[in-house]
């Protein structure tokens, strides 16, 4: 057998005919394409992430590692710490057996509505590319391949498996292929292809982008998957330029694509293409017998502790908005006593729903945290002040215990018991063992010990019959009906139904939920969920509740954010104002007490009309596992907030350039071209909340001196505070005199530097040439004068000077 791994793939080739090639092509189930055992090709197995790896099970029996949110990892503006997090990402993958990570998402924020903006990374193409790609390097350095998603144009939502979304090509190249192109020339394994059309062809067979612009001109010489479904016809999909349509249910091709060969529609040259690039993604990730992986064992990178690195990421991804008087960071030895207010400091929402969700080990609230970091003699208070969550949550806490799902067949034996984290139970592919067709019934039961007397709210969410019983007497029995026809939908949102239970303070109840299974033919999806929220006040009683904590406390910390109602995959906002009374919160509470800190949880941006009024204001993203060990850190200047914002943040949602996520009679139309995000902003008379770029830290910069000598821009600045901090060097580019036809500037490069108390630092940032030039049916560049600007942010540029491209004075 051959050692070079073309030649072993060449060979494996030879030896597969026509039905064989045509069924590796295709998954095997929901997350795993077939093992072929006579040419040692193993079983490729797929995970969700980006924040983690799921695995097969949708299940907290294998925990994972749930890192900060990827708009917190581009906050962190640092390409070298999202190396590191896609080599702990690939480490994990080895964990729990999974070949390839369905992973980084590199839409951009077109549109602050953009639901699953919490997914992606930024509004710039250039940070998205930057991140995106030491990422996709991390993973793979593990020989852990990635598929960089979703290929192209899936910027929203609504409408997102069906929706024409029209972009010109300029736009399409400067900015939403820019990343893709980036990454994929970093050396990506995998493109997943979207579910929506560009320009009248939808993605999974466009072969113009796929086959032509991805295939031949970038050289991109991995394998495009589908996005789950989306493949819809055997021979558009397979002439389109896609290599795997996943998963297994609804898959077009199989026999049909076997037939299409058969009678000419598709070439036996375009299935041998298509097996290539699955079997070299097989022999980079050692899933190909003969084949050396890409990066064997003894040259990975050294074990990681994922929580130290979850926690590091968090620190140096929380922005620090506004610190009015130098509120932040706080003294804890000055400190007696703080008031914790928001359910969000007691039920952290780490991460984003959808295909983003993993179940970690732990979870460090942000309440958690500060009371665990702060000296014993301070008093710590909580309230909850305000509830914006419109669902009952998940049981979950240290009054249930037991929680877990059975699997039981019609005759009632058990097939499969699995513990949970929570009482939400989501299974695209069951546990092992169990014959779908043998499946009657799910449970999810667990003891109740509850917290307080009064009426506790038991749920369910899901559709199908069920039955709910409270120590053996029953609470519900009968059928609940769906409220829409989008399967995506029914499965990560379905509908909820409430039913109240009188309990006493210490009364131990077995709750037992059980759902009759009914899954679509061919397909594995099981999804029900039991919610449970103890006793409390009005929303009246709970706000003034909050307000006598802060007025007794010397500072009031009040976490605020956005809920899975209002920013998850499969829908876009409506909205940017905080979710139910918020905002009444906040601006009781400064009211209250002139020191209050609020800490934001929030994917993506949300109005903040208090922003000026509070002493400061940190933004924390989705902050992964560690997060309330994070927010102490910075709150009591363990270490400095890192963040910088990788999207603007407007004032209201109506200021914003770009804002509807609405397809008309099925279009969605850019026909803002290239102007996305600061660059559209430099074009209007509105002001935004925060600039793009923009983030404070515990100490003040003054930059210095800017030079540029062959390409190279060399910025020398100045640690002026007194103590260490990080310094994010942004470069900006643009005509020196607005053409109208080109931003006004945009990100041409950036830098991170570290420097202590009174040190000088300076760093050199290259000017590709790229930055010069402009898509006119080819790539050219526009000769002429361009301001190059050093800053802090886009709103705060102290350096500027003036170079000449090419021949043009």
């Amino acid at each position: 057998m051959p050692h070079d791994r073309e030649e072993v793939i060449e060979a494996a080739l030879r030896a597969l005919d026509l039905e064989t090639k045509v069924r590796i092509l295709a998954g095997q189930d929901m997350w795993s394409l077939p093992a072929v055992e006579e040419i040692g090709l193993a079983s490729l197995v797929v995970s969700d992430g980006p924040i983690g790896v799921r695995g097969t099970q949708w299940s907290a029996d294998d925990p994972s590692i749930a890192l900060p949110s990827p708009t917190a990892l581009a906050a962190t503006w640092d390409p070298e710490l999202a190396r590191r997090a896609g080599r702990l990402l690939g480490q994990e993958a080895h964990r729990k057996g999974v070949h390839v990570l369905l992973a980084p998402t590199v839409n951009l924020h077109r549109s602050p509505l953009g639901g699953r903006h919490f997914e992606c990374y930024s509004e710039d193409p250039l940070l998205t590319g930057a991140i995106g790609a030491a990422y996709v390097t991390g993973v793979q350095e593990q020989s852990v391949g990635t598929t960089v998603k979703h290929f192209v144009g899936n910027d929203a939502e609504t409408e997102r498996f069906t929706v024409d979304n029209q972009i010109g090509e300029r736009a399409l190249r400067e900015l939403y292929l820019a990343p893709f192109e980036t990454i994929v020339r970093a050396g990506a394994w995998g493109v997943m292809s979207a579910y929506n059309q560009v320009n009248g062809v939808t993605m999974s067979a466009h072969a113009e982008l796929q086959h032509d612009l991805l295939k031949q001109e970038w050289g991109f010489d991995g394998a495009v998957v589908s996005d789950w479904f989306a493949a819809r016809d055997a021979v558009g999909t397979a002439n389109g330029g896609l290599d795997i349509a996943m998963p297994a249910a609804g898959s077009p091709w199989g026999e049909a694509l076997v037939a299409a060969v058969r009678n000419g529609e598709v070439t036996e040259e375009t299935i041998d293409h298509q097996v290539r690039r699955v079997l070299r993604l097989a022999a980079r990730t050692g899933a190909l017998a003969g084949a050396d992986p890409e990066v064997p064992v003894d040259r990975r990178p050294a074990p990681i502790d994922g929580d130290a690195l979850a926690r590091e990421i968090a620190v140096r991804s929380f922005v620090l908005a506004t610190n009015r008087d130098h509120a932040l960071p706080l003294d804890p030895a000055a400190l007696t006593s703080i008031a914790v207010i928001g359910v969000l400091a007691r039920d952290a929402r780490i991460l984003g729903g959808g295909s983003a969700q993993v179940f970690p080990a732990h979870v460090i609230s942000p309440l958690d945290g500060l009371t665990a970091a702060l000296p014993d003699g301070v008093r710590v208070t909580y309230a909850v002040g305000a509830d914006p969550r419109e669902k009952v949550p998940p049981a979950t806490g240290p009054h249930w215990t037991e929680l877990g799902a059975t699997f039981r067949d019609g005759d009632g034996a058990v097939l499969s018991s699995v513990s949970l984290a929570s009482g939400t139970g989501l299974w695209m592919e069951l546990p092992d063992g169990i014959d779908p067709e043998a499946l009657a019934t799910v449970e999810i039961a667990g003891r109740l010990t509850a917290p307080a007397t009064g009426t506790h709210l038991l749920s369910i969410r899901g559709i199908g019959q069920y039955a709910l019983t409270v120590d053996g007497e029953t609470v519900f029995e009968g059928p609940i009906m769906p409220d829409s026809d989008d399967l995506s939908a029914l499965f990560l949102h379905p509908p909820e139904t409430r039913f109240p239970v009188e309990l006493t303070e210490g009364q131990q109840v077995a709750v037992v939920l059980r759902q009759q299974v009914m899954m679509p033919p061919g397909m594995v999806i099981v999804s029900l969920t039991l919610g449970h929220a103890q006793p409390t006040g009005t929303p009246d009683e709970l706000i003034e509740e909050a307000v006598r904590a802060a007025a007794d406390a010397e500072v009031a910390v009040v976490v605020v954010g956005t809920t899975e109602e209002v920013e998850s995959e499969g829908f876009d906002r409506t909205t940017l104002a905080l979710p139910g009374r918020q905002d009444e919160l906040v601006r009781r509470v400064v009211a209250a007490n002139p020191r209050t800190v609020v800490v934001v949880n929030a994917g993506s941006p949300v109005e903040l009309p208090w922003a000026d009024e509070v002493a400061a204001v940190l933004l924390t993203w989705f902050p992964g596992q560690e997060a309330g060990h994070a927010l102490a850190d910075v709150l009591l200047g363990a270490a400095e907030p890192g963040g910088r914002l990788p999207t603007t943040w407007p004032v209201v949602a109506a200021d914003c350039p770009i804002l509807s996520t609405t397809p008309v009679d099925g279009v969605l139309a850019y026909d803002e071209g290239v102007f996305i995000g600061y660059r559209a902003w430099d074009r209007t008379a509105a002001v935004p909340r925060f600039g793009f770029g923009h983030g404070l830290g515990y100490t003040s910069w003054a930059y210095r001196s800017m030079e540029i000598v062959d390409g190279v821009a060399t910025v020398t600045l100045r640690n002026e505070g007194d103590r260490a901090g990080r310094e994010v060097v942004q470069l900006y580019a643009g005509p020196s005199v607005a053409d109208g036809e080109r931003p006004v500037r945009w990100l041409a490069g950036f830098a991170v530097v570290e420097a202590a108390a009174g040190e000088s630092v300076t760093v050199t940032i290259p000017l590709p040439e790229r930055t010069f030039q402009i898509w006119d049916g080819g790539w050219r560049t526009v000769e002429g004068a361009y301001a190059i600007e050093a800053a802090h942010s886009i709103m705060e540029r102290p350096l500027s000077t003036v170079i000449t491209i090419g021949g043009a004075r």
